[in-house]
């Protein structure tokens, strides 16, 4: 129930918000508006305010604004109220405003939840150096080494991890060229990066250096008993230096009932400490809870703002690079969610609380206004695409020549979801236990 609501609420207040960006610039400019509905289908509840009839209708996946005269098709008085009575540039402000819409709310609620302030990785905005390489993995095979500090992505400057991760997590399974610097000389290895869970991440197998330290201790469980104390920072375990959160707990899980030598920093000096962790169930436990450096992060309101912005700026840099490696096949079709998989992670984001629930909210809202603007007829962006055409050609197309590229734009919009709808049946593993061909 609690996936249904989320994605009813976060789908609900996109679509509203982008409709409502067509129907004030409609007002705005003198035209009739007949519907403005949420979903599609038959009407639900529906009431009429003046010319207007304001509905909720059975399907919620999305919405629309009927406006008098919006097509060829439709009965045309020619009065001045009418959507094709407008002048073009007119018509384009009604098309251009829903996108606009929401791409400025994906501005401000990422503004709202990023001047919340949180405690984040200290690695985050740091240079992507390599702390550790995992066994067996591409990065392994291709020679990379801690202390690496990679330069590029397929070309694509990375100055942060944060960056280091975008470029690397939308080429999963496609061959790249990283350049790395080491000792001074600029290198460069090609690699293949693996797919990660359910969306196919991609990840070549390197770790930032966020050495852990121990956060708390279970009083009288073994690490207690050992000698630990919060504040410890895990430096090593029998040798292997540890890089990463994840990396101990691995560790200290497969090393059930073994003595097991922990290499820590105290107040500057590194030492040794022995520990076996306890067998619990099917894994070793010590008795601690492990934390990585942070940092606080608090900015202001204005200063949220700014760097929503530029957030927002950079998702949609990768957002197109995604699409425009989907015609290039450097971005695999299993990476597009669908109306299923938004709805799954509306529930797990409900979940995990409101500031990740409008975390998501912001970024598909950027997707979706990004999205109807491309140059698809049925779109936004498509429909501004017939009507520059018209203004180049210095003539309005016939009505059979807008059905034939509206047909074409809904062919192609029809061929996409059944790939994000397949996409998101996929990832759930009893329905994918039915395709054989997926076994």
């Amino acid at each position: 129930m609690t996936t249904i609501l989320a994605f009813l609420f976060v789908l609900g207040v996109l679509v509203f918000v982008h409709e409502l960006g067509h129907f004030l610039a409609a007002r705005r400019i003198g035209v009739r508006v007949l519907t403005f509905s949420l979903g599609f289908g038959p009407k639900l509840l529906s009431t009429k305010r003046g010319d207007t009839e304001y509905a909720i209708s059975a399907i919620p996946l999305g919405g629309y604004v009927k406006m008098a005269g919006e097509s060829v098709e439709d009965p045309r008085s020619g009065a001045p109220d009418e959507f094709l009575s407008k002048t073009k540039w007119q018509r384009f402000q009604v098309l251009i405003m829903g996108p606009v819409m929401n791409i400025l709310l994906a501005v401000i609620v990422m503004a709202i939840v990023l001047a919340q302030g949180a405690e984040v990785p200290a690695y985050h905005d740091q240079p992507p150096v390599v702390g550790a390489v995992k066994p067996g993995s591409p990065a392994e095979k291709a020679g990379l080494q801690r202390g690496d500090r990679v330069l590029a992505v397929a070309g694509n400057e990375v100055a942060t991890w944060d960056r280091f991760d975008m470029e690397i997590g939308t080429r999963a399974n496609r061959e790249l060229t990283l350049t790395f610097l080491r000792d001074g000389r600029t290198e460069s290895a090609t690699l293949r990066p693996d797919a990660q869970g359910k969306y196919e991440i991609g990840d070549i197998g390197v770790m930032p250096d966020a050495t852990p330290i121990v956060a708390s201790l279970v009083k009288g469980d073994v690490a207690e008993k050992a000698g630990l104390k919060a504040g410890d920072v895990v430096v090593a375990v029998n040798g292997e230096r540890m890089v990463q959160r994840s990396q101990l707990t691995e560790v200290i899980s497969r090393n059930a009932d073994k003595p097991t030598d922990l290499t820590i920093r105290r107040n500057g000096q590194e030492m040794h400490i022995e520990v076996t962790p306890q067998r619990r169930g099917d894994r070793g436990m010590i008795g601690i809870l492990i934390s990585e450096p942070t940092k606080s992060f608090k900015p202001g309101p204005m200063e949220a703002l700014k760097l929503s912005v530029q957030r927002n700026i950079e998702f949609s840099g990768l957002i197109f690079k995604t699409l425009g490696g989907l015609f290039v096949g450097t971005t695999s079709p299993r990476q597009l969610m669908g109306p299923v998989a938004i709805a799954q992670l509306s529930g797990e984001s409900a979940q995990a609380g409101w500031i990740a629930l409008f975390t998501l909210m912001a970024s598909i809202s950027l997707n979706l206004g990004l999205l109807n603007l491309m140059p698809i007829p049925i779109l936004d962006g498509g429909h501004i695409l017939i009507m520059a055409l018209e203004g180049i050609a210095r003539r309005d197309f016939s009505a059979q020549v807008k059905e034939k590229m509206l047909l074409a734009g809904f062919v192609l919009i029809l061929l996409l979801m059944v790939t994000v709808i397949y996409n998101d049946l996929t990832r759930i593993s009893w329905i994918e236990g039915l395709m054989p061909w997926r076994n």
